[in-house]
């Protein structure tokens, strides 16, 4: 029997609670249908911005199960989503696992879109889907990274295929499919080179960046690729002035998902003025 399962997560900008004058609170409110839930909201940072954990108690998804993931944050609120572990796609005797995830960003919205790695088992027919819709003004830290097999474990990706769909509409897309039996693709220099974890992390806006502040951010990713060890294998671009994104292929999940908060913590301080604070769940 399959798992279909449905969260809607808006964030809302609203005075603060504590007195505070001219303080503002984002409030984190949610709906779910079927094992999706939100744990409670924390604020490390004050009350402006909240900080979310999404849970699937099922931990992973077989051929039929469907996650449909909403987030919406309206005008001047901060959100921040992150996972307690990988999003695992199961082998599966035919049918499609799927998770779609959808945010839509009102005029002056942030928010950070940090799930942890999607794992593809041996067998599994999955499709992972981000779609971002932003309004002039608001911006969108978020990033993917998927891994294929299970190498630690001796466990690899030899059957099944994931459809990979990234999308900022009218603006940006990458979509395509990956498929175990195209060596190919997965081994030859101009594929994944034998690697088997891909991963990205973007910055995106709603407005077009100024040029400064593109390249700006584009130095900022590259100082840190620069002395990182995937060096060889990351890089920095900006395909259109809403969108900055790094690129990185690694063996594993560990260095790529390094590489993503270093990034991540760098555009931070230099597009918000912000710490690299870290969700608490990382620290477990």
């Amino acid at each position: 029997m399959p798992w279909h399962a449905r969260l809607r997560l808006d964030y809302r900008s609203e005075p603060a609670t504590d007195g505070t004058v001219d303080a503002v609170r984002t409030a984190a409110r949610f709906r779910h249908d079927g094992p999706l839930r939100i744990l409670q909201s924390l604020f490390p940072e004050g009350p402006g911005i909240c900080h979310n954990v999404l849970v699937h108690p099922p931990g992973g998804l077989v051929g039929g199960d469907v996650l449909d993931i909403g987030v919406g944050v309206g005008s001047g609120a901060h959100g921040l989503v992150t996972t307690p572990g990988a999003t695992r796609f199961y082998r599966s005797q035919g049918e499609t696992a799927v998770q779609r995830s959808r945010m839509v960003l009102e005029a002056g919205a942030r928010l950070e879109w940090l799930p942890a790695e999607a794992l593809c088992y041996d067998a599994c027919q999955a499709e992972n889907h981000l779609r971002m819709e932003l309004a002039p003004g608001a911006e969108l830290i978020g990033w993917d990274v998927t891994a294929f097999g299970l190498p630690h474990a001796g466990l690899p990706f030899l059957r099944g295929s994931l459809l990979q769909h990234i999308e900022m509409p009218g603006v940006w897309l990458e979509r395509g499919r990956i498929a175990a039996g195209d060596t190919l693709l997965l081994d030859s220099p101009l594929g994944l080179a034998g690697h088997r974890c891909m991963a990205s992390v973007f910055l995106l806006a709603g407005s077009p960046l100024d040029r400064g502040a593109r390249e700006a951010a584009l130095d900022a990713a590259r100082a840190v690729i620069d002395a990182h060890a995937l060096r060889e294998t990351a890089g920095a671009t900006s395909p259109d002035g809403r969108v900055v994104v790094v690129r990185a292929l690694a063996p594993v999940v560990e260095p790529a998902m390094d590489l993503m908060r270093q990034v991540r913590a760098a555009w931070r301080a230099a597009r918000w003025g912000l710490p690299a604070t870290l969700p608490r769940i990382w620290a477990m």
